[in-house]
């Protein structure tokens, strides 16, 4: 199933993790009406305006899917509003950073995550759309601290 021109069903429900320890990672009907919006509103006009491939390399999570791996109990992700986009590695010349600033800069969003890494590239983004708080714009930082992983407001501006 496609959710959008560039992205289907498969690719943002994929998970080793899933697959690995037998859990089922099935998108309910509301949950791939979300995926749909997030696809339309952030992943395909990424796609066009860099007109390459743009990797997911984490999107729907269900809810066992999602305590398996740690996820926080109010993650988009488990709600079809999330992806986690990383280019590390690939072939074409679009970077996580350029995903970014492009997404920040243009898109609508709930909440875009610089994922770790270091001042000039994250380890990967993070960013969600759920309908009616398209323009929160909450866009914040990811770090460890002690083993953890907190967050920070975006101060980069």
């Amino acid at each position: 199933m496609k959710l959008s021109n560039n992205l289907s069903l498969a690719e943002v429900k994929k998970s080793n993790t899933a697959i690995r320890r037998g859990i089922d990672n099935t998108p309910t009907d509301l949950h791939v009406a979300n995926l749909r919006y997030l696809a339309e509103k952030v992943f395909q006009p990424i796609r066009e305006y860099f007109g390459s491939a743009i990797f997911v390399s984490s999107g729907y999570r269900s809810k066992a899917l999602n305590e398996a791996i740690g996820g926080s109990q109010r993650s988009f992700h488990s709600h079809g509003m999330a992806l986690d986009l990383d280019q590390d590695g690939r072939s074409n010349s679009v970077t996580n950073t350029d995903i970014f600033y492009y997404i920040k800069d243009n898109l609508p969003f709930s909440e875009l995550i610089w994922e770790f890494g270091n001042e000039d590239k994250p380890d990967w983004v993070h960013v969600a759309i759920a309908k009616g708080r398209e323009n929160e714009k909450n866009t914040k930082i990811a770090y460890r601290e002690n083993g953890k992983t907190k967050y920070k407001k975006w101060d980069r501006d």
